[in-house]
């Protein structure tokens, strides 16, 4: 009777060392899965569940709210309230970022398999709106704001003519073009398409 006490003491005892031991690899890998985690992975998770978030941004620029649309290798897109124009937001540009506690928590867990648009660029998508044509606003982290459509926007900056929102881009509308650096911008409304 008493052998098999101390057998089941000691079986006890390896048990809870084993479930100890594997906690502590657990924790350990959880540590380094989260040491890898970037801003962008947690902006995909929540832009799949089209979450509300508020973003705070660099510069003199006010908080952008509304419905986080989409995440791509180097932005984020949010639709702005009802008249569901489109911010594009350059990461870089991100001060804080804001959302419910419940999305947050979840945007810290694995996303689902890799997208094309995770690997599209801020240019590629300003590419996409110069090719159709459609009127932007441009704010600046300085506190510039340029309207236009954008005439091109090559690996590190865009060129903006500038015209009346309402007036389509003509050569006779254009009051001047400007090139502006990707670091610069803060964040760009896209207002038609």
């Amino acid at each position: 009777m008493r052998w098999e006490r101390l057998f089941e003491d000691l079986e006890h005892q390896l048990d809870s060392e084993w479930e100890a031991e594997r906690a502590a690899l657990d924790s350990e890998a959880e540590r380094l899965r989260m040491s890898r985690l970037t801003l962008r992975d947690r902006l995909t998770v929540l832009a799949d569940q089209s979450d509300e978030v508020a973003i705070d941004l660099v510069g003199p620029t006010a908080t952008l709210r509304g419905r986080l649309t989409g995440a791509g290798a180097d932005w984020c897109s949010v639709e702005l309230g009802a008249d569901a124009h489109v911010a594009l937001i350059p990461l870089e540009a991100i001060a804080a970022l804001g959302a419910a506690r419940p999305a947050l928590a979840r945007s810290v867990r694995p996303g689902g398999p890799p997208r094309i648009s995770d690997r599209m660029t801020l240019g590629f998508v300003l590419r996409d709106a110069a090719r159709r044509r459609g009127g932007v606003r441009v704010h600046t982290i300085t506190g510039g704001v340029h309207i236009g459509t954008i005439d091109r926007a090559g690996a590190d900056h865009l060129d903006l003519a500038l015209h009346e929102v309402d007036v389509p881009r003509r050569e006779a509308a254009v009051a001047g073009i400007r090139l502006i650096p990707f670091p610069a911008v803060s964040w760009v409304q896209l207002l038609g398409t």
